[in-house]
C-alpha cells in the first residue's frame, strides 16, 4: 500500500507523526486558560477563538508564500516560529497570549499547508491518494498518542511543561524536516512564481469544479466538526457520560487508523470526485441517524458514518485539487484546500451552538441537509469541464510533465 510512495513522503510522514505525538498542547488550552491562568470562561472562549483564526488564515496564506519562497523555507520557518512562541508562552504575561496565542497558531497552519504543498510536488499527478493517505495515517497516528501523553505530563508536572515540550518537539522537527527534505534548488524549494503566469482567479474558473468542491468542504467541515462541540453536549443532555463520548471519539480514530490507507489503494483508480461526493453524502447520513433518538446504537452508527464519509473524502479530495494546480499555484491550490478543511475550527462551534440553543430540534436536520447538498453538489460537478492535465511521470521523488491528455471521466 505504500509501495508506490516516494522516499520523500515517507520521511514527511514520520516527522508527521512525531509532530501529531508533540502537538498536545491545544487539545488542553482551554483547561490551561481557565484553571493555571484564570481566566473566565468566556475570556478563555475568546482567546481560544483567536487562535483558531489564526490556524486557518495560516492554513490559507502558506502555501500563497511557499509558491513565491518555496515550500520547504515555509516549512521550516513556520516550525521555527510555532516551536519559538510555544516554549516562550508560559513566561508570557496574560496580555501577551492575545498576540502570542494566534502568531503560534498561524505559523503551525502555515506548516500544514506546506507540508501538502510538499507531498503534492514529491508525487506524480495522478498517484498522490496514497501519499496523502500515508501523511493522515500518521499525524492521526501521532495524534492518538499525544492527548494521553499530554494528560500525563500534566498530571505528573504542570500544564506549562505541554508548551515547553510542544515547542522543543517543534523545533526538533523543524531539524528533521531540515535534514529530509531534498536541499534547495529542488521542486520543494525552489519558488514558482511567474509574473506572466495567469492569476489565481483564472486558474480556478477554468477548474470549475475546484470552486465547487472547496465550498462543499467548507460546508461540510462546519457540519463534520459539531462531533467536537455539539455533539458531546446533545449526549450528556440525554444520559451519556464524558466517558462514552470519550469511546465514541476513539471509534473515530480506530477505524481511520484500520481503513483509511487500505480504502486509499483499494479505490486509487476511481474517479475522485465520485468517491468525494459520496464520502460527504455519508457525514449527511451519519448526522441523520441522530434525529430519531440520541441512543447508544443510534450515536455508534453516527459515528461510524461519520467516519466512513471522511475516509471516502478528507485524502481524494486533497489529492484532487493537488492534481488540478498549475505548477506555479501549486502551494495557493493546497492552501485554498486547507482552509477550506479546518474552517469548521472557527465556524462549528458559534454557529452549531447558536442552533442548537434556539432550536435543538433542528439541529441534526440541519447538518445532514447541509452535507447532503454539499456532496450532491460534488457529484453533480463531475459534469463540469476541466482543463488537460498533463501525465506525470511514474518513478522517482521529482514530477516531471509528458504531453497533455484528457481528463479521467468520472465512473462512480
Amino acid at each position: 500500500m505504500v509501495r508506490g510512495v516516494p522516499r520523500t513522503v515517507r520521511l514527511l510522514a514520520l516527522g508527521a507523526f512525531f509532530n501529531g505525538v508533540v502537538s498536545f498542547t491545544f487539545v488542553y488550552l482551554f483547561v490551561y486558560l481557565t484553571g493555571p491562568r484564570g481566566l473566565s470562561v468566556a475570556q478563555a472562549g475568546v482567546l481560544s477563538g483567536i487562535g483558531g483564526a489564526g490556524l486557518v488564515a495560516g492554513n490559507f496564506t502558506g502555501g500563497w508564500f511557499g509558491d513565491r519562497y518555496g515550500h520547504r523555507r515555509m516549512l521550516l520557518t513556520g516550525a521555527c516560529v510555532s516551536g519559538v512562541v510555544l516554549v516562550s508562552l508560559p513566561l508570557l504575561p496574560l496580555a501577551a497570549l492575545y498576540c502570542a496565542l494566534p502568531l503560534a497558531e498561524y505559523a503551525s497552519g502555515v506548516v500544514r499547508a506546506a507540508n501538502s504543498a510538499l507531498v503534492a510536488v514529491s508525487v506524480p499527478g495522478g498517484r498522490r491518494r496514497q501519499s496523502f493517505a500515508l501523511t493522515r495515517f500518521a499525524g492521526n497516528g501521532g495524534f492518538a498518542v499525544g492527548p494521553p501523553l499530554g494528560a500525563l505530563i500534566a498530571a505528573r508536572f504542570s500544564y506549562d511543561w505541554l508548551f515547553v515540550i510542544d515547542g522543543v518537539g517543534t523545533l526538533l522537527y523543524a531539524a528533521y524536516a531540515a535534514r529530509i527534505l531534498p536541499a534547495p534548488g529542488t521542486a520543494h524549494s525552489r519558488p514558482v512564481h511567474r509574473p506572466d503566469a495567469p492569476g489565481l482567479w483564472s486558474e480556478l474558473r477554468a477548474r470549475p469544479a475546484v470552486p465547487v468542491l472547496l465550498a462543499a468542504i467548507v460546508c461540510v467541515d462546519l457540519v463534520y466538526r459539531q462531533q467536537y462541540s455539539t455533539l458531546p453536549v446533545f449526549l450528556a443532555g440525554h444520559g451519556h457520560g464524558t466517558q462514552f463520548y470519550g469511546w465514541l471519539i476513539a471509534v473515530n480514530g480506530g477505524v481511520i487508523l484500520c481503513l483509511e490507507l487500505p480504502a486509499a489503494h483499494a479505490l486509487r483508480d476511481r474517479a475522485p470526485l465520485g468517491i468525494v461526493g459520496t464520502g460527504l453524502l455519508l457525514v449527511g447520513v451519519g448526522y441523520a441517524v441522530l434525529i430519531p433518538g440520541a441512543g447508544a446504537l443510534f450515536a455508534v452508527l453516527m459515528m461510524l458514518s461519520l467516519t466512513l464519509g471522511e475516509i471516502l473524502y478528507k485524502t481524494p479530495a486533497t489529492a484532487y485539487v493537488a492534481d488540478q494546480a498549475p505548477a506555479h499555484a501549486q502551494g495557493r491550490f493546497q492552501s485554498l484546500y486547507a482552509g477550506a478543511s479546518i474552517s469548521g475550527q472557527v465556524l462549528a462551534p458559534p454557529l452549531g451552538g447558536a442552533l442548537y440553543a434556539t432550536a435543538p430540534a433542528l439541529l441534526w436536520p440541519a447538518c445532514a441537509v447541509l452535507a447532503g447538498g454539499a456532496g450532491v453538489a460534488v457529484l453533480a460537478a463531475r459534469r463540469l469541464r476541466e482543463p488537460a492535465r498533463p501525465l506525470r511521470a511514474t518513478g522517482g521523488d521529482t514530477p516531471h510533465t509528458e504531453p497533455e491528455t484528457s481528463e479521467k471521466t468520472e465512473t462512480l
